[in-house]
């Protein structure tokens, strides 16, 4: 698949994903008991936990296409 292609097709699945993951992580935060330090953890972990997912996309969208395996040349 082309560097383009992946690019645009990964960046069309982040945002998305991304704005989804925003709004359900903070409509599960209104359900953590109203402690304060038991939200600033929540808000903490919740707030951090969206960057591993993503490094995978990330790295899949930069990584070079694979090299063809070149025909038998006998």
């Amino acid at each position: 698949m082309p560097m383009r292609v992946k690019k645009l097709l990964g960046f069309a699945l982040l945002l998305p994903a991304l704005a989804a993951y925003f709004f359900a992580a903070a409509a599960l935060g209104e359900r953590v008991p109203n402690f304060q330090l038991l939200k600033a953890s929540y808000f903490l972990v919740a707030g951090i936990a969206w960057a591993f997912p993503a490094k995978y996309l990330m790295v899949w969208m930069n990584a070079e296409p694979r090299a063809k395996p070149a025909a038998n040349q006998d």
